[in-house]
């Protein structure tokens, strides 16, 4: 049997055993001791746990296992999609105008990156410091969902002849995509550190504050004005796969995004401590910064009125978005009254619709009927 210091990529042989030991165990390749005791509900916790992770049962957190049970019934795969309409529209010279030519293309960039650095930041971040199994086994489903998402992207642009060089590297070559990207770099650099622990004040809040910024912000900030503008496009019976699988792509994105806030309120809700008013200030700031960039985002790809809307209209529905995610984590609104101007978005997140508000199919977006939302 290894010795605590001889367990390969997870510990450093210059640090004491007990530290070494308390690291190995938070990512579960503790050795095995003959004889230990069975692990007890109350040995759980979302992060500084040192159970066997190994053991999936008994769960704590029946509302992680239940959201995985709930992502595994909403399979779905992008070439199950019909695209002939929307590739008859592409080509067609007059079927759609340059400034909604430009609205689709700039979404696919942005989305193209997007998800591939989510499923980064999942896989060699976040996965590493939730020291829950139940939770680990969502985010490997979240991590496969990331990948099924850009598979999409590449199949949408594959299917309408774009350039797919432009489209997935227009986060390097547009600042409008470039900097709603960067901006999340510094927050999974963080969490990807090998140096970096979880165990103290400090680094908690760091590790809170980085979820904060990708379940509360990137995916429930960043994607928006995005989905508005290609949904529109499907209220409008134009671009109809391409809508269909924004739409199953928002609600998987909308599944992933409550996780998050689920996770970030367990946290809060066993580190009391963590959550100051200093700390919550500091959100409120982040939150708001990253509204600012959504909201300078849909000027910047809708100069002109379009399909509906204006960029004004993204200004009040990002406001009442950021809204939302502060009431959903404890925090105080940003934007006291504002509005959604938007109400129909409610509607293609429900899931119990028998079909798409479009009307192109109807939708079996479970696996058997096993899906309930009461």
């Amino acid at each position: 049997m290894l010795e605590n210091n001889q367990i390969s990529g997870v510990v450093n042989p210059t640090y004491p055993t007990s530290y070494n030991h308390a690291i190995a165990a938070a990512s579960g390749l503790e050795t095995l001791a003959l004889g230990a005791a069975r692990i007890r509900v109350d040995d759980k916790r979302i992060i500084n746990c040192r159970a066997d992770l190994n053991q999936l049962v008994p769960f704590k957190y029946q509302w992680a296992w239940q959201k995985y049970l709930d992502a595994c019934a909403n399979h779905w795969m992008p070439n199950e999609v019909n695209m002939s309409a929307d590739i008859a529209t592409w080509k067609d010279p007059q079927g759609l105008s340059d400034d909604e030519r430009l609205i689709i293309k700039r979404a696919l960039g942005f989305f193209a990156s997007a998800d591939s650095l989510v499923a980064n930041n999942l896989v060699l971040a976040v996965y590493r410091h939730i020291t829950n199994p139940e939770c680990r086994q969502y985010l490997l489903r979240q991590a496969f969902e990331e990948a099924l998402h850009t598979h999409s992207y590449q199949y949408i642009i594959e299917s309408l002849g774009l350039d797919e060089a432009e489209i997935f590297n227009m986060y390097r070559e547009v600042a409008a995509v470039h900097n709603k990207a960067a901006w999340s770099l510094p927050y999974t650099q963080s969490l990807a550190d090998p140096n970096f622990h979880t165990g103290d004040t400090a680094s908690d809040q760091r590790l809170l504050r980085d979820l904060v910024a990708f379940y509360v912000v990137f995916e429930g900030i960043f994607f928006y004005v995005g989905f508005v503008q290609l949904l529109a496009f499907g209220r409008r019976n134009k671009m109809t796969g391409t809508a269909e699988q924004i739409q199953y792509i928002l609600r998987d994105e909308s599944m992933h995004m409550n996780f998050g806030i689920d996770v970030i309120n367990q946290i809060k809700l066993e580190n009391p401590l963590l959550w100051s008013k200093d700390f919550q200030q500091e959100l409120r700031d982040m939150i708001h910064a990253a509204t600012q960039l959504e909201t300078r985002y849909a000027f910047d790809t809708m100069p002109r009125g379009v399909l509906g809307l204006n960029a004004g209209l993204f200004t009040d529905y990002m406001q009442y978005i950021a809204n939302r995610r502060c009431q959903q984590i404890g925090l105080q609104d940003l934007y006291p009254g504002a509005g959604n101007p938007f109400p129909w978005m409610s509607e293609v997140i429900d899931l119990k619709k028998e079909k798409n508000f479009f009307e192109t199919r109807v939708i079996e977006y479970q696996t058997g009927g096993t899906l309930s939302w009461d």
